[in-house]
């Protein structure tokens, strides 16, 4: 029995606009999730500077807990699905008050399973936005996709990060 590859999104920079837009930007080629939880009891006065940017147009990256305006569809193996899901369960004891990485996890691989189910129709390479907006009812989330042939994508094709900081893009 196959099953076919579970698909997630990493973060992608076109230019240097998120080292200025969020005040944590997420890394190049990390993975994402929408990340929303951050915002649940976010009120109006909340949504100022880098923090509404953050709000608006935010991608949360699991390994910095970054924020990133664009990701791209990606291939994921299982394993490191549950990787993330560790290391964003750490990331909701550490910073929001869960009391242990297990007590976190069923929680974290949900936020990961609903990315997972976000990304599974899309094609590699498909790039998501995000776009939140406060309402009465909490927090609304609406993603838009920007087709991989549309967003000019041949000439930087996704590579996992090198770790030597060199991009070489040039335009």
């Amino acid at each position: 029995m196959t099953t076919a590859p579970q698909k997630l999104a990493r973060a992608i920079h076109f230019d240097e606009s998120d080292q200025r837009v969020f005040a944590n930007p997420a890394r190049t080629g990390e993975w994402c999730i929408s990340g929303g939880f951050e915002f649940s009891n976010w009120t109006e006065g909340d949504l100022t500077g880098k923090a509404r940017q953050a709000f608006s147009n935010g991608w949360f990256g699991l390994e910095t807990g970054g924020r990133v305006t664009f990701v791209a569809v990606t291939q994921i193996e299982d394993a490191e699905l549950e990787t993330l899901a560790a290391l964003l369960a750490q990331h909701f004891v550490t910073y929001y008050g869960a009391p242990s990485p297990d007590a976190a996890l069923p929680v974290a691989r949900e936020e990961i399973a609903q990315m997972v189910d976000l990304c599974a129709d899309h094609d590699p390479n498909t790039l998501l936005t995000v776009a939140r907006e406060l309402t009465d009812a909490g927090v609304r989330e609406s993603f838009r996709m920007i087709e991989a042939q549309d967003a000019g994508l041949d000439q930087f094709a996704i590579h996992g990060d090198t770790g030597d900081g060199a991009h070489g893009h040039s335009h």
